[in-house]
């Protein structure tokens, strides 16, 4: 998206605004003020029209002037947040004492203001509810910018966005982990468009999402929150959320840039620091997808990690911050710093000896506004003598400045700085479009992982079920602190009682709780459950015996994963397994359900349960989803994002992989150890059942030698040879037979989600360029290398179909990364 296409689609001229500014759009009455112009807005207050309030002059030259303008006061309150009311500010409202407050001379963002946050009893608010009254109350405080400061610079309104906007009753969705799963990259722009659509009649401006880390560690607490563990997947996934936020005229900002999903051993928490990854690798796999966000969906805000790579904390890399993302890739939004970012530079890396000095860092570096849940002045001050002292030279300090006022004209908050029809916002939030998405969404995020030939159940012979476990009746693992609130979550018991309905009856029982006080230790050694657990397990069993099938709802919630939850087994946590196994000695037939964030090494369960079904954490319409796959009213089709491993002691185990990495070992031979360790994964990267079965066939090449610029067409036949109409993803996966440096023994390079009806045929078309191929040579040039490469088209990174080969004569290159 160019940087005028942004204005054109958040301005709408301000004609008769003079008359226009009533109750209607704010909260308070008319003020009795004279800078509102037919066409323009007299932001600085001296009764003419400057150039930076004349929307038609070119956008450099509006940021020019503007920023000749400013004080250094006002320059340094434009690089600080100021977090919203519950959590740093005290007022909902702007009152008399903002006139002599801190940000009287302006802010760079306001994040999360009262958007009724979940689990936050000190951020609730009568204005997050409805839509309509939120918008109002947005303009009112942005008025107090526009009318109350010198120069009248409007603040960007940040909000989380991971889930669905993070705003009361807003659209929720599943996990992105979920999402992931979905294989669905039209589905992707269409949560993006909508997630930005609820943002924008709200008054946010700006969204912070999506998540890029690649969940290449299950252990890592914040796997839920990602896309998957491949580069090219998460790349994919994550510039159409982009395209699809910023269609709607506000800012996408991507996170957590860099490296943050791979801390040492997986751990969070207090660690977040020193991520093992090779240079080349850092830049194939885990930059990537920022690299795609920022080059192709042109993303508008970057959010910086709290982790250091090789010594040096990203917040303040002169490197990440400035000569990757802003020279070489040509960013052209602001970079925000994750919460005490730049406080970590002292209290978690110990690279400064005070916060002065870790300010002084940060902003050299290239960090442009800095986030913490404390008072911006604490940011500001420090900063503000490092420019009196001469430290920070002037021209740094503009330089940042201006990456924040190009943002915030490129949205068109000097043209447009209120939501101009707040009334809309009722009509836009929740409806029922979004719901459909939503619930399109819970469903196609369903993967079947194993079925003995068991589902899906026929209705009208069941006349019993129980309902057990953890998750049946949860409806906690779908409303996140990243996502909507004050949501109607459909638990997995509600969902089977509502499709069920009277033909059936269904029975309930707790079974376990999540985990219980022997947890984590009951992973060191054997630890029985408790006399409260165990007796919750046999009012279960006993419940069970009188039933024709028995649906377990097992897994995580958010006190088992998620930020901080990082775990050092991959087993069902608590005495989950415990219950498994007693329904299982009923002889009743049992269905599991995994509601989760991580990967889980479920290895008995692959073993002895007929049916398994992982839906992560499912979304508002997650227990629907989950009762019609169970009952083949819809047949699961998603697939794995993520490798499940056998066990925590494979770890790291992953898709791509570089070549002889993740292979066996002798047990014969002169360096012959034995069987000595557990093979392969449980579930492979890709992986995903179905109700019917698919043919592949006919696979054709449009040539056989890939030239410089020129393609490829890859060209085959999908087929539904089963009895039910079901989706597939067809997946592509190339191979470079040899090369001057040790590559990926597959990468992926195509995907697309198929629905076919039972017997019907389409032909699926993927395309190779040579970008498509390259690699990081011994000089760090991307480069396609001449060779021969294979072709794979499959049902997942181990399910392979069909096969070919086309060759690249000479080779051909490209960037050099500096």
């Amino acid at each position: 998206m160019g940087q005028r296409s942004l204005i054109a689609c958040g301005i709408i001229m301000l004609l008769g605004i003079a008359d226009g500014f009533s109750q209607k759009l704010f909260i308070h009455g008319k003020k009795e003020k004279t800078l509102y112009h037919d066409g323009w807005i007299d932001f600085n207050k001296n009764n003419k029209k400057d150039v930076y309030e004349e929307a038609s002059v070119d956008l450099d030259k509006r940021i020019d002037d503007l920023l000749s303008q400013m004080t250094l006061e006002e320059k340094t309150c434009q690089m600080v947040t100021l977090y919203g009311y519950g959590r740093v500010a005290k007022d909902e409202l702007p009152t008399e004492e903002w006139k002599s407050a801190f940000w009287k001379d302006g802010l760079g963002n306001i994040d999360e203001h009262l958007n009724g946050v979940a689990r936050h009893k000190e951020a609730e608010t009568q204005y997050s509810w409805p839509p309509s009254k939120h918008a109002r109350a947005i303009n009112e405080v942005q008025r107090f910018f526009v009318e109350d400061t010198r120069l009248g610079i409007p603040v960007d309104f940040t909000n989380e966005g991971i889930r669905g906007l993070c705003h009361s009753g807003a659209t929720g969705f599943p996990a992105q982990i979920g999402i992931g799963s979905t294989w669905n990259k039209d589905l992707v722009s269409k949560i993006g468009h909508i997630t930005g659509k609820e943002a924008k009649v709200t008054g946010y401006t700006n969204v912070y999402s999506p998540v890029l880390d690649l969940a290449r560690d299950p252990r890592w607490g914040r796997v839920v929150e990602c896309y998957g563990e491949d580069p090219y997947l998460v790349s994919e996934y994550g510039k159409r959320m982009v395209t699809g936020i910023q269609s709607q005229g506000v800012s996408s900002t991507v996170k957590h840039f860099a490296l943050y999903s791979i801390p040492k051993g997986g751990r969070d928490g207090d660690t977040r620091t020193d991520p093992h990854v090779s240079i080349r690798d850092m830049h194939q796999l885990y930059l990537a997808p920022f690299k795609s966000a920022i080059k192709e969906g042109k993303a508008l805000g970057v959010m910086s990690s709290y982790n250091d790579y090789d010594g040096i904390p990203i917040s303040g890399s002169h490197y990440f911050l400035q000569d990757l993302l802003k020279d070489q890739w040509g960013f052209k939004g602001y970079i925000v710093s994750d919460s005490w970012a730049v406080g970590g530079l002292k209290g978690r890396h110990y690279i400064s000896e005070n916060y002065k000095e870790s300010v002084y860092i940060s902003v050299m570096a290239g960090l442009n506004v800095r986030t913490n849940f404390n008072a911006p002045e604490n940011f500001v001050l420090p900063l503000r003598e490092l420019v009196n002292e001469g430290r920070i030279p002037m021209e740094v300090i503009d330089s940042r400045v201006r990456d924040v006022l190009r943002v915030k004209f490129m949205l068109g908050l000097f043209d447009q700085p209120y939501v101009e029809k707040p009334d809309l916002a009722d009509k836009e939030y929740s409806n029922s479009e979004n719901d459909s998405i939503a619930l399109q969404a819970s469903r196609e995020s369903l993967v079947l992982l194993k079925n003995d030939n068991f589902l899906p159940l026929d209705k009208e012979n069941i006349k019993s079920i129980l309902v057990t476990g953890p998750n049946a009746e949860a409806v906690d693992h779908s409303i996140s602190r990243y996502g909507p609130s004050e949501i109607d979550v459909i638990s997995v018991l509600k969902g089977i009682e509502n499709f069920v309905g009277e033909n059936a009856k269904v029975e309930y029982a707790l079974g376990c709780d999540f985990s219980d006080e022997n947890w984590p230790e009951n992973e060191l050694y054997t630890i029985a459950p408790s006399v409260d657990q165990q007796a919750l397990i046999d009012e279960a069993v006993r419940k069970a015996k009188d039933v024709d099938v028995i649906v377990v709802a097992i897994g995580d919630d958010d006190r088992t994963v998620g930020e901080s939850r990082s775990r050092t087994s991959l087993n069902l946590p608590g005495n989950q397994l415990d219950l498994v196994k007693a329904l299982q000695k009923t002889g009743k037939p049992v269905i599991a359900v995994l509601i989760n964030g991580r990967p889980l090494s479920v290895n008995w369960m692959n073993k002895n349960v007929p049916a398994i079904i992982e839906a992560w954490f499912p979304g508002v319409y997650g227990g629907q989803a989950i009762a019609e796959s169970i009952f083949g009213d819809y047949n699961p089709g998603g697939k794995l994002p993520v490798t499940f491993p056998k066990t925590v002691g494979q770890v790291l185990l992953n898709f791509p992989c570089k070549k002889s990495s993740q292979g066996g070992q002798p047990a014969r031979g002169p360096n012959g150890t034995g069987h000595t360790r557990v093979l392969g994964e449980l579930y492979p990267f890709g992986y995903g059942l179905s109700y019917t079965t698919f043919e592949y066939s006919d696979i054709q090449l449009s040539s056989d030698t890939l030239r410089k610029g020129e393609e490829i067409e890859i060209s085959f036949k999908l087929t539904n040879t089963g009895k039910y109409k079901g989706d597939e993803v067809p997946q592509l996966y190339i191979e470079d037979v040899y090369s001057s440096i040790v590559t990926y023994e597959k990468i992926l390079r195509g995907f697309e989600r198929i629905t076919l009806n039972p017997g019907e045929t389409q032909t699926v078309m993927f395309t190779i360029k040579p970008k498509d191929l390259t690699i990081l040579n011994k000089e760090m040039r991307e480069v396609t290398e001449a060779g021969v490469f294979n072709v794979f088209v499959g049902s997942s990174s181990k399910d392979t179909r069909l096969e070919s080969q086309f060759s690249v004569g000479q080779d051909i290159k490209f960037d050099l990364i500096k």
